[in-house]
């Protein structure tokens, strides 16, 4: 299988990158989807999360405050490691589960932190989704409605712009509202893609 892997800075508009891949009935495996999905309620990864910070983080019912955990892993260093060392493992496991059931030529391994997490050495190439820092902070604190802090905390936690770019093999430049001229750069890539999914056979 080959697998692209899409990344790029919080805010960037990865997701909408990701449904014009999907459009074209290329499988899509988003880490944030299974990172959700190993914390659902009744889950190992939530049971532990509970005995870790108590009951304030859970919602009346019974979900993940995502917002509350938020602002504690990102204002403390050792809290933010010790999840990442219980959720790591568990999103890893389930994302190559659900790759290896992928039945599209190549697939798409949507992946925030794709390369902080060394995730790069499983892909063939690596897609980077780019736009400016300030655009990210506007875009995120909009969706989020969270405070623009916290979002340039989480940029901080992610690796810089210009590294991300540097290890990119392609890059889609998101900071214009020209989706045409987007579509476009999809539909060179998804040719690409095929081509080399047909070599690799």
């Amino acid at each position: 299988m080959v697998i692209i892997g899409l990344t790029g800075g919080i805010g960037s508009g990865k997701t909408t990158i990701a449904n014009l891949f999907a459009q074209k009935d290329i499988d899509i495996v988003d880490a944030d989807v299974v990172a959700r999905e190993v914390v659902e309620p009744e889950s190992v990864g939530l049971g532990s999360i509970i005995d870790h910070f108590g009951l304030s983080i859970i919602k009346g019912n019974g979900e993940l405050d995502r917002a509350a955990l938020r602002e504690i892993v990102f204002t403390d260093e050792s809290e933010k490691q010790w999840l990442n060392q219980l959720l790591h493992p568990l999103i890893r496991d389930e994302v190559f589960s659900q790759i290896s059931a992928c039945h599209s030529p190549y697939c798409i391994l949507v992946a925030p932190l794709l390369l902080e997490n060394q995730l790069d050495k499983h892909v063939n190439r690596v897609l980077v989704v780019d736009v400016p820092e300030e655009q990210q902070i506007s875009r995120t604190a909009q969706r989020d409605n969270c405070d623009e802090n916290i979002v340039k905390n989480i940029i901080n936690a992610q690796i810089t712009r210009e590294l991300r770019l540097s290890r990119a093999d392609d890059i889609i430049d998101n900071s214009k509202s020209d989706f045409i001229q987007i579509e476009q750069s999809v539909d060179a890539l998804h040719k690409h893609y095929l081509q080399l999914a047909a070599n690799e056979k």
